[in-house]
């Protein structure tokens, strides 16, 4: 398996600060940010290599020209297993508050609804193993380094993993366009793992199935839908307040 690319300023700088096993730090040589002096003395610190390379070196490394004068070569991204997360949460008292993605397909979509979540206070994201988008480079990117503060928990069967979440106190709740309560009409502060679809499709049948309650978000201008990232924070958020709420 090989190794991962990142880079960016705070992908690279969360990465450094969480427990991803990094080898080395390319760093522009004419760079003179001082976020940048700051994560060469942290990768230092933890000792690993930094190499000073031109820019169109750094460009070459990480595909494009978006890389703030820093790249990063670390092991491949670790996913989190359900029954371990749900393990090692048993017998805490905040009730679960997770995100479930169905389905997403654009990266930058995948990277701003983790970022979302971990703004929002929510312990983990959901995603399916296959036909959705994983977690890469450009995912961390857009991402803003979040990947590496909230849990991203990979698995085969979404409906399996709705089942095992209820079995653990959750309620599912599915954000469908068509669904006649709203957000706001719900009650978003006990065990929680909000369900987003994917781009243009929304949830899959079996997936909508399962939900036990099924959300909108009111619109009140001319187009007929939201982007699933914006869709995705604005309930996140919504629960956040709710939560937040004595």
């Amino acid at each position: 398996m090989s190794d991962d690319i990142l880079y960016g300023v705070n992908p690279v700088r969360e990465a450094l600060r969480g427990n991803r096993r990094a080898f080395e730090l390319f760093v522009q040589t004419s760079g003179s940010d001082h976020r940048i002096a700051k994560i060469v003395a942290l990768a230092e610190e933890k000792g690993i290599a930094v190499r000073r390379r031109e820019r169109a070196d750094l460009e070459r490394l990480a595909g494009n020209s978006h890389h703030q004068g820093l790249v990063l070569r670390v092991a491949p991204f670790d996913y989190t297993d359900l029954d371990d997360f749900l393990a090692a949460r048993a017998g805490e008292d905040a009730p679960l508050f997770l995100l479930m993605l169905d389905a997403i397909q654009d990266p930058q979509n995948l990277g701003a609804l983790i970022r979302s979540a971990a703004c929002a206070g929510a312990q983990g994201v959901i995603i399916p193993k296959d036909r959705a988008c994983g977690v890469t480079p450009v995912v961390e990117k857009a991402s803003a380094g979040a990947v590496e503060t909230v849990p991203v928990i990979q698995v085969t069967n979404l409906v399996q993993a709705l089942e095992r979440l209820k079995q653990a106190g959750c309620w599912a709740f599915g954000l469908d366009g068509g669904a006649d309560k709203s957000i706001y009409q719900a009650d978003l502060r006990g065990g929680l793992v909000l369900v987003v679809g994917g781009e243009g499709e929304g949830l899959r049948p079996l997936v909508r199935k399962q939900c036990d309650v099924l959300l909108a978000i009111p619109q009140y201008g001319g187009v007929s839908s939201l982007n699933a990232s914006v869709a995705g924070g604005i309930v996140l958020f919504e629960a956040a307040r709710q939560r937040s709420t004595p």
